[in-house]
């Protein structure tokens, strides 16, 4: 459909809840945990509404939590960034994403991102008047991980190339930049002069030991040219209280405040009072929380190559991918969209994931299935993949 000329598709999303509502199936689609937050952070903000902490809060958020945020990336990175200034509280990390975007770029300018990536991307350079330009990441053929080509990244980028958009740890592919590609990226923006704007909103659920998230903001050279996004939705399973934030020099904050104020102007006061107060714990949390779901991937991993899938190891974050071939599909669109019939589960193809529809980014016999929800859920949903799995050898299916 239409409005005001410009064209707004219905989410990928939005059909397989439907699909899910419809077929009684279990939704591995989307990433909305099923998992408690911490009991603490829930009372704080119960007292913060009964305190009347309940009205606007400042344009650029509640003082107590942009000091807490500060602190945070002090602590946990070694980045200084002044609590006045130099950090925003937004909506949720995409209302950060797309107001850095609408700020920071325009008609003729080119963004350059990788290819999976989450759809508001492509979204939000279409808003602005730029040209995404996606980098693809490479699944290896043993089903392991998805590598950078630090050959065909160096080559997208133009005279035209204002600001790198990066995801990490990254969605839809579960993975975890390696130092070295870190390093390959951030020479990249150094030596192009782009902005740098990372979506980092997996940060605290890195899962694999010795493994752990490192913001590209803390390579040398990079504070001065990053905006670092993130939120606490992923982080204490509240993604329904919307409160991100962008940590960043303060003319790159300044410039995305100047887009914001037009989009929420400002939101969720009570629940940055009890995040302010929640942040100086968030280790601890988050220790925990990782390894439930450390559990929770092994247990969707064990259950998808049982019925006969392929998954791909999800270093971070809630999602695992899952080569589907072996039931003899190689269109991740149809697969998904016959599977709650076919299996009462819901999965997400990962060809909604393209930057550019019908591009070779991204294979299109991939399908994304979500870890983060109850553990009855998923072994449930593996038995029921199981037992509609393809008896005989797989026929390819178009």
């Amino acid at each position: 459909m239409t409005s005001g000329g410009r064209a707004i598709e219905t989410s990928i999303f939005t059909e397989m809840t439907e699909l899910a509502r419809r077929t009684g199936a279990i939704n591995l689609g989307q990433g909305i945990p099923e998992l408690a937050g911490p009991p603490a952070l829930l009372r704080e903000v119960a007292a913060a509404v009964q305190a009347g902490e309940n009205q606007y809060p400042p344009a650029y958020g509640l003082p107590a939590l942009r000091e807490a945020i500060a602190a945070h990336q002090l602590r946990r990175y070694g980045l200084g960034y002044a609590a006045d200034g130099e950090v925003l509280v937004t909506t949720g990390a995409t209302e950060a994403l797309a107001a850095a975007v609408l700020a920071l770029t325009g008609p003729g300018d080119e963004i350059l991102t990788f290819d999976p990536c989450y759809d508001a991307y492509p979204a939000g350079a279409r808003l602005s008047g730029a040209t995404l330009t996606a980098v693809p990441l490479t699944p290896d053929p043993d089903g392991g991980r998805f590598a950078l080509d630090a050959t065909a990244l160096r080559a997208a980028v133009t005279p035209r190339t204002r600001l790198l958009l990066f995801n990490s740890p990254h969605n839809p592919t579960g993975k975890v930049f390696t130092p070295d590609e870190l390093d390959t990226i951030a020479a990249l923006c150094r030596d192009n002069d782009l902005i740098a704007v990372t979506d980092e909103v997996y940060e605290h659920l890195v899962y694999d030991d010795g493994a752990r998230h490192l913001p590209l903001a803390a390579l040398p050279g990079m504070r001065e040219r990053t905006l670092t996004i993130s939120s606490a939705g992923k982080t204490f399973n509240v993604t329904g209280w919307k409160v991100g934030w962008a940590c960043g020099p303060a003319h790159l904050v300044a410039a995305v405040t100047s887009v914001k104020q037009f989009l929420t102007y400002a939101s969720g006061t009570p629940y940055q009072a009890a995040l302010a107060r929640a942040l100086d714990g968030v280790e601890e949390w988050a220790a925990g929380l990782r390894g439930t779901l450390r559990a929770h991937r092994a247990l969707l991993g064990e259950g998808l190559a049982a019925a006969g899938l392929r998954p791909y190891r999800a270093e971070a974050g809630y999602f695992l991918q899952a080569d589907i071939r072996p039931w003899g599909y190689t269109d991740g669109m149809r697969f998904c969209r016959e599977l709650p019939e076919r299996a009462g589960v819901v999965a997400i193809p990962t060809v909604a994931f393209r930057a550019a529809p019908g591009g070779a980014g991204t294979p299109a016999w991939l399908a994304r299935f979500s870890f983060c929800k109850r553990p009855e859920a998923l072994r449930e949903a593996a038995a029921r993949l199981s037992a509609a799995a393809p008896a005989g050898p797989p026929r390819p299916t178009a």
